[in-house]
């Protein structure tokens, strides 16, 4: 590829946003503070004396920890928001919770996958 294709290609590249992340804020009795998490980030935290504050203190985290990865070079993380997912997985279970399994979406009348999907409380 020449130079003025890598340049055009490293231009098109967006740069991250912290605000693209997902965040969590949950009140913690240990720490007397509610705690801010990005799950794009597990070793991050931040905490708060409000769930604002807090979720303000991981953002801020999480811009840092952006810029610092950006000028070292690191790899950066996608956010879950613009991953794609093939909506199939593969789950290994044990031989009688397939079988039980099998046997109440019978009894529905419904499809395993179907009866899987509603167990987990998701939309078909």
């Amino acid at each position: 590829m020449s130079k003025n294709k890598v340049a055009e290609h490293a231009a098109v590249v967006p740069t991250p946003n912290a605000e693209h992340y997902q965040y969590s804020v949950a009140w913690s009795d240990e720490d007397q503070a509610y705690i801010g998490r990005v799950a794009e980030f597990p070793s991050l935290a931040a905490h708060g004396a409000s769930m604002e504050e807090a979720l303000r203190e991981i953002r801020t985290a999480v811009a840092g920890a952006l810029e610092d990865m950006e000028e070292c070079g690191e790899k950066i993380p996608e956010p879950f928001s613009k991953r794609t997912y093939s909506g199939r997985i593969n789950v290994r279970m044990a031989e009688h919770v397939h079988r039980q399994l099998a046997v109440e979406a019978r009894q529905q009348g419904v499809s395993l996958n179907q009866w899987i999907n509603t167990k987990l409380g998701a939309p078909v």
